[in-house]
């Protein structure tokens, strides 16, 4: 069993904040893997279903962000999910927009909903880091996570929600390799140019060919006049 966490504030207000893209992509998988409604439960919005022969609990923590690990210490204590079994899909400032890696453990880098899951279940979770990138200044990031998507970010949002979306088999299998790399791919999907084809060597030139022994005029003449020193030679003891 995994619990698949996505990170974000409840509430139309929040909806489409750049601090909500966890939300957004729970929403996207278990939209795309069919789950049943959302119930509410231990605390968050929940949600049940098969991924990869793999069952899945979807949790969005109705505790705002600052408390997510009130709703997932209860998910996890109740089901008896064990922290590796923890995977966690959050907004990351210090990747750019639309890239995403994983992380096992490690510290939270600031992120409040990090910290409070890791003081409630330790660090030793899976985290999703989604990149939304970073307004260039610390005091502007506040406003930054808290504010919406821009219209040109749709492109790239959507592509990426959909992208996890679709690959989250292998997210759930924990191959986290193969994961990050179906989603570069989706993400930058030309491909890469291919290798020339080495020039052949025109260094050479027809003077400079290895001799190929004589033309055949030479041959004859040659045979010729062997022929004939040998029908001029008589063998001893042999007839002409």
């Amino acid at each position: 069993m995994i619990l698949l966490v996505g990170l974000g504030n409840p509430g139309q207000d929040y909806e489409h904040n750049r601090h909500n893209i966890g939300f957004m992509a729970l929403d996207a998988i278990a939209g795309h893997y069919k789950f049943p409604a959302w119930r509410q439960k231990f605390q968050g919005d929940v949600s049940e279903g098969t991924i990869a022969g793999i069952r899945v609990i979807a949790l969005k923590p109705r505790t705002y962000m600052n408390e997510s690990g009130r709703s997932v210490a209860a998910t996890a204590q109740f089901l008896k999910i064990p922290p590796a079994d923890i995977i966690v899909l959050h907004d990351e400032l210090d990747l750019p927009p639309g890239k995403l890696k994983i992380k096992t453990g490690g510290g939270h880098a600031g992120h409040n909903g990090l910290r409070s899951i890791e003081a409630h279940m330790g660090a030793d979770f899976h985290r999703v880091r989604l990149g939304i990138g970073h307004p260039g200044a610390k005091e502007l990031v506040h406003n930054w996570v808290l504010g919406n998507f821009a219209k040109a970010d749709a492109d790239w949002l959507d592509t990426l929600l959909r992208a996890v979306a679709a690959s989250a088999g292998t997210l759930v299998e924990k191959d986290f390799v193969r994961f990050m790399s179906d989603i570069a791919m989706a993400m930058d999907p030309s491909p890469k140019p291919a290798k020339a084809a080495p020039k052949p060597d025109v260094s050479r030139t027809a003077a400079s060919k290895p001799d190929a022994g004589p033309e055949p005029a030479a041959k004859n003449a040659m045979a010729e006049t062997l022929r004939n020193l040998l029908a001029a030679k008589k063998l001893p003891g042999r007839r002409p």
